[in-house]
Parts: structure tokens; C-alpha cells; sequence
């Protein structure tokens, strides 16, 4: 007998539902939570891996290691099939990957009480816009990984629908949904009609209008927000003293991008920011930048960006906490500032509701609900680029981090219970 599950391998966080006398309930991983970092720190001193929210507090902790983080972002880059040091030894992205899917798999058996061989995995739209080659390596290469891993029966649903499927459980009429799902790497959109007689139905194609999808999420809004508030303590904008030329901004793009965060950390790079410190017009800032890549702080200074981001969505000014890389060094972040720096991804975001509704063959004014979902849903600027398109007047949502999952073990349960 099959016993599936629901997984949600995101970006910034994951969860994974199973079915409990055949009702889909996500999984306390961690604490008693679904929610699940999708985070792993390779503790140098035991010698083990660490995930989730105890992965990053072991980092915060500065106990020596590495921390890698959003690395869904990769799976459509050749990145993923190359190797990275962990202290002596090197390990594939790939593998990374794997040791994650294996441990989700396995709290998630832990919770249910018996094996798990057969998952439902969500997928963006497009990992990539515009290229299906990458789309097709990167859902191919998920699959692998989740055989690998000991799941016997490996299917994908695309995010969207997936969230559709969760929210379709409350509706008590027919109505056109668009579903709007932003998340930490990428943002789909879905049209579909969804009735509570259509519960059950195996095949969905007849009530799909459109799907669309852009790589656009969470992780491009901190970067926007790092360069903006953060990167200029740093020595961004800043000029050099040879030809009064500017400062390179490609080091600061690197560390305020969670995937290259680790990259900055070589010989060469180092060598390079030493070199630039000693040209700097204003080295004061520049030894910053410095403290960062040689003592491998920019996830510390992402996580703060991060949180300030997430702060911005309630307050109009708050400081990007920075003491870790020198005593009392703080910056402001405003929503003003925020808003300005993702100008153009409230463009984007606008340009892709009107593609996926022009694919649907509707008018805004048809639309009779639109659900958010993914935690970069809560971004003001986002929902603001959104209701540019379509009324706020009907927005719902759900819980914005696991209606995702909780479709997923939806489909799972029709797909294979």
C-alpha cells in the first residue's frame, strides 16, 4: 500500500503534509512547527549537519561551519551539479540538496508513524523565465534526488494549483480565482475555476484558464533592500583613489544575493577586497567589507536585512542591525527607500498578472477572488503592484506559508491514497 506525502521544498522555507485517517495534516519538523527552514549548517567542530531554524541558530551562534540557504534558487543552474569545500572534503550542491530532501522525508515519517514512498512535489511555474531546457533540468534533477532518497512514486504540481486546491476546501460557491503565489525565489500566478463539487476531481485541466510564472521572490526584495539601506556602510558608492573610479558594485550584488553569499568566500576574493581597501577613499567603510567576507558574516548581515524587510511590511522605518561586524554600526532601512529600490519588481509583478490573465482570455473585472499565498504575499509594495491590476476588494488569503503544502497532500491523496 502507497503512503504519500504533500512536500513543499521552497526557497526560503519548506513543510511536508501526510495524511492522518485520510485527511491531509502538515507535519511538526521542529518544535512542534510545520514550518521548516529551509536551511543546513554544517557544524565543522561535530562534524554533522544542522537544519532548519537550528541550522541558522548554530550559525548565529558562531560556532565554526558553513550555512547555505536558499538552494532551490539553484536547481536550475549547472551550479547544482557542481561541488563546494566543506572544510577538507567536497560535496555537490546536488548532495546538499538531497541531505535536506532526506531529512524532510524523514520528520515527516516520524510524525506519521511509518514510511513515506510516494511524494507530491510542488514546483514553480518556471525556475527559470523563458527557458524550458532549464525548466525541465531542474524538475528532472528534483526527481532524482527525491529516488534517491527512497521515494518509489515522484509527481509535481505546480505551486499555484496547489494553493488552489487548499483554498477550493472553504469555498462554498463557484467562483474564478486567481491565485497569486510569491514566494522566496519565484512568484506563479494561476486562473482556475474552483466550485466545492470540483473537490474531488482527479483532472483540473478543464477548469484551468492560465498559468504563468516569473523568478521573482523574497530573496530579490532583500537583495534590493541590502544594496539600498545596507551595502553603503560597507563602501558601496564609494569611489577608489585610483582615477577616482567607483567601487565595484559586482562584490556587494554577490553579498546581498543569498545563492552567492558563499562564493565571496575564496582566497581570490579576499585578496580582492584587501586590495580594494588600501585604494579605498574611505577605508573606514571598506574594512567593513572586509570583516564580512574574512570572517564569513554575510549571512548574518542577510538574515538581518531579512528581518528588517519583514519589519517594513508593519513600520515605516526600522534599523538593519549590524554590531556583529562592528560594535553599535546600525542602518535604516525606510519603506519609502524599500519601496524606491523594488520599483522595478513592482513592474514586473503588475506585467505578470496582466500576462496571466490575458492567457486566461479574462478581464481583471471577471476575476471574483484572488488568493495570496507565500510569504513574500505580506510585502506591501508586492500587493500594492497586484491591486494595480486587480481590485484589492477581492483578495483572500490563508496561511500564507502552508496552503501550498497543504494542497499538495490534497493532490497526494488523490493522486495515490
Amino acid at each position: 500500500m502507497t503512503t504519500p506525502c504533500g512536500l513543499d521544498f521552497g526557497t526560503s522555507n519548506s513543510a511536508i503534509g501526510v495524511l492522518r485517517d485520510g485527511a491531509p495534516t502538515l507535519a511538526a519538523l521542529e518544535d512542534g512547527q510545520p514550518l521548516f527552514p529551509s536551511a543546513i549548517f554544517f557544524d565543522f567542530e561535530q562534524n554533522r549537519p544542522v537544519f532548519g531554524a537550528a541550522a541558522i541558530e548554530t550559525y548565529m551562534a558562531q560556532v565554526d561551519g558553513r550555512l547555505m540557504r536558499a538552494l532551490k534558487s539553484i536547481l536550475a543552474t549547472p551550479l547544482v551539479k557542481e561541488s563546494t569545500f566543506l572544510k577538507t572534503q567536497r560535496i555537490t550542491f546536488e548532495a546538499v540538496i538531497g541531505l535536506f530532501v532526506a531529512e524532510m522525508k524523514a520528520r515527516g515519517e516520524a510524525a506519521l508513524g511509518k514510511p513515506i514512498d510516494a511524494v507530491v512535489h510542488g514546483r514553480p511555474v518556471h525556475f527559470v523565465d523563458g527557458d524550458e531546457a532549464a525548466d525541465r533540468f531542474a524538475e528532472d534533477t528534483l526527481k532524482v534526488i527525491a529516488e534517491s532518497k527512497g521515494f518509489k512514486h515522484v509527481s509535481f504540481q505546480y505551486e499555484p494549483l496547489a494553493a488552489a486546491r487548499a483554498y477550493e476546501a472553504k469555498v462554498t460557491g463557484e467562483t474564478l480565482a486567481l491565485i497569486c503565489d510569491i514566494g522566496g525565489g519565484t512568484s506563479d500566478f494561476s486562473v482556475i475555476r474552483l466550485a466545492p463539487e470540483r473537490r474531488n476531481d482527479t483532472d483540473r485541466k478543464r477548469d484551468i484558464l492560465a498559468n504563468f510564472g516569473i523568478r521573482l521572490g523574497g530573496t530579490d526584495l532583500d537583495r534590493h533592500l541590502s544594496l539600498e539601506a545596507a551595502m553603503p556602510a560597507l563602501g558601496l558608492g564609494t569611489s577608489l583613489h585610483t582615477k577616482n573610479l567607483p567601487m565595484p558594485r559586482q562584490l556587494f550584488s554577490d553579498l546581498a544575493h543569498w545563492p552567492t553569499i558563499n562564493q565571496l568566500y575564496t582566497p581570490a576574493n579576499r585578496r580582492i577586497v584587501r586590495e580594494l581597501n588600501a585604494d579605498a577613499v574611505e577605508p573606514k567603510k571598506t574594512r567593513r567589507l572586509m570583516t564580512v567576507v574574512e570572517k564569513h558574516l554575510g549571512h548574518r548581515l542577510a538574515l538581518s536585512v531579512e528581518a528588517a524587510k519583514i519589519a517594513l511590511s508593519h513600520d515605516d522605518e526600522v534599523p538593519i542591525e549590524m554590531g556583529f561586524i562592528e560594535p553599535g554600526l546600525t542602518a535604516t532601512a525606510t519603506r519609502d527607500g524599500f519601496d524606491d529600490a523594488v520599483a522595478g519588481e513592482r513592474q514586473r509583478m503588475a506585467d505578470a498578472v496582466r500576462e496571466t490573465l490575458k492567457r486566461s482570455g479574462i478581464a481583471a473585472n471577471d476575476v471574483g477572488t484572488v488568493f495570496l499565498t507565500g510569504g513574500s504575499s505580506r510585502v506591501p509594495a508586492l500587493k500594492k503592484a497586484i491591486a494595480s491590476v486587480v481590485s484589492p476588494n477581492k483578495f483572500a488569503s490563508g496561511d500564507d506559508m502552508l496552503s501550498v503544502a497543504l494542497g499538495l497532500t490534497e493532490e497526494a491523496r488523490l493522486r495515490y491514497a
